[in-house]
């Protein structure tokens, strides 16, 4: 990430479409504001559910708020509506624009729709179809535009001042920020005993500046925690500079959250209400995605689980025991495309999977001799292709069940004399080079390629291992745990001739289901 630089004001400046700056609401008038707010026209009260197996998991109880649940599938339009019920009957006959990564527009979309009022809706090149194409079902007019929020809005600040539209900001406005409020207000009258904390995720600042204004004025001994992820945390490094700073690239995992600058009115009520700030990483959102979807069998979006994994990340830190917290599940607009990474990474991210690159001896015995100092542990990887005549380079995954263990496994492999780096935490291996392990081998005379299937249980590949004649050579193996009832294993395997009789005598003990791919031409052109 670039380094933070002063904000500045330009032109264009953000403060200029905001509605007004003098004075500030109070902290009376915001409580007023989210008391007297309009948005159940358009939202539901979600519903405070209890998270069993993750409260278990952490010893402390757990609680999501259920904005995922909304019409939207976001908290987002509470905010939008309540600002448009505000406008003055010609402004909304002029029409509205907004610039948002998706969910703020599917909000001003809806509301506009209800309201019988044009919405024009500017978002970033990177949000997900998912989100542009609801916009579009709502009768919002989808101008895209830049790399990121900042980037949407410098481009509906233009269209607001060509066409004479209203602006309604996502998060830097007194109205927008007293609907979201109503989700804190909800929360306490649901759950009416002790909280300890709440933990709001912060894209611009909305959503933590209305709860943080409620629960501060109601019951100000409930700690408020905002949570970033450690590549988009524009606010957290602002109120630590005591100042607002830009970023100058934020990650866009977590696209509802992508924002490089917070709002004026959003960082001081972050600054003066909020008790701490956490950052977390992608794979730690994804367990937390993960964890969500085990207690409620909902899919939330990055943004949606920003909640959960500060609140495990804070509770781990802590250390705390007993007791009772809140976490906003804020959004569930999740392109399908993407649980693919998300379930890749989530085992990362509880710190379930380590990864090691293990150098054998290409010497007889020596694969059965690792194998067994594997023994009965759950490999989830196994990827592996001949390339040397004195050393094979096994790139390998194993389960695991607390995060020093990984490093445990890499010490007992060394005194066995099997040379290992721990991959665990090596950005390259989990996104790149796990996949890239093969190719095409001088060495892989006489191989032939067979696809087998087995049931995923503990032990299955090591019994197909262990099975083998140890004069049949191995010169490819691929195998990943997809989490599916059945194991699948591509393997390449040097027979002699001579043994022909014996592999059929394999295949047809091992009684595993099993295609001979030798012929393939994709392992022709690929890995022949």
């Amino acid at each position: 990430m670039a380094g933070a630089t002063p904000a500045r004001r330009t032109s264009r400046a953000p403060l200029k479409a905001t509605p007004s700056r003098s004075p500030a609401p109070s902290p009376i008038d915001y409580l007023r504001r989210i008391l007297t707010a309009k948005v159940y026209d358009v939202a539901i009260e979600s519903p405070l559910d209890a998270a069993r197996t993750l409260s278990r998991r952490l010893g402390n109880q757990v609680l999501l708020k259920r904005e995922d649940l909304q019409p939207v599938f976001s908290f987002k339009l509470r905010g939008a509506y309540n600002k448009m019920a505000h406008l003055t009957p010609e402004q909304l006959k002029r029409g509205v624009i907004c610039a948002s990564a998706g969910n703020h527009a599917q909000g001003v979309a809806l509301s506009a729709k209800r309201m019988g009022c044009r919405a024009v809706i500017v978002m970033p090149t990177t949000t997900p179809k998912l989100k542009i194409d609801a916009v579009g079902a709502l009768g919002g007019e989808v101008v895209l535009a830049g790399e990121s929020y900042s980037d949407a809005y410098a481009r509906a600040i233009e269209l607001q001042q060509e066409q004479g539209l209203t602006f309604v900001h996502p998060f830097d406005d007194p109205d927008v920020i007293a609907g979201q409020g109503t989700i804190a207000m909800e929360i306490l009258r649901q759950h009416e005993g002790p909280i300890d904390a709440v933990f709001v995720a912060i894209g611009g600042g909305g959503l933590i500046s209305g709860v943080a204004a409620y629960i501060k004025a109601v019951r100000p001994e409930i700690k408020v925690i905002g949570v970033q992820t450690v590549d988009s945390d524009a606010m957290a490094r602002s109120v630590e500079a005591g100042r607002r700073v830009t970023l100058g690239d934020v990650g866009l995992f977590s696209d509802g959250t992508a924002v490089k600058l917070v709002g004026e009115e959003t960082f001081r009520l972050a600054r003066e209400l909020v008790d701490g700030y956490v950052r977390v990483t992608t794979d730690e959102l994804c367990a937390a995605m993960k964890d969500i979807f085990q207690d409620t069998r909902s899919v939330v979006e990055p943004a949606g689980a920003l909640g959960v994994a500060g609140l495990k990340q804070y509770a781990a830190t802590h250390k705390c025991k007993g007791q009772t917290f809140v976490a906003i599940a804020c959004g569930a607009n999740m392109n399908f495309d993407r649980l693919r990474f998300v379930a890749e990474r989530a085992e990362y991210g509880e710190q379930r999977e380590a990864l090691f690159a293990v150098t054998i001896p290409e010497e007889r015995g020596s694969f059965r001799r690792f194998c067994e100092l594997v023994g009965s542990r759950s490999v989830t990887e196994f990827n592996y292709r001949i390339s040397d005549t004195r050393q094979a380079h096994v790139f390998v995954g194993m389960s695991i069940s607390k995060p020093d263990e990984a490093d445990k496994i890499a010490r007992s492999f060394q005194r066995h004399r099997f040379a290992t780096v721990n991959l665990t935490d090596d950005e390259l291996a989990k996104e790149h080079v796990r996949h890239m392990v093969g190719g095409r081998s001088s060495l892989a005379e006489d191989e032939r390629i067979y696809r087998f299937e087995f049931p995923e249980r503990p032990g299955a590949l090591m019994r197909f291992l262990s099975a083998m004649s140890p004069d049949w050579n191995i010169s490819l193996f691929h195998y990943r745990n997809q989490g599916a009832d059945y194991g699948r294993i591509l393997v390449g395997l040097q027979v002699p001739k001579s043994d022909k009789k014996a592999f059929k005598a394999f295949l047809d003990g091992l009684a595993y289901p099993c295609v001979d791919e030798t012929d393939n031409p994709i392992y022709r052109l690929f890995l022949r």
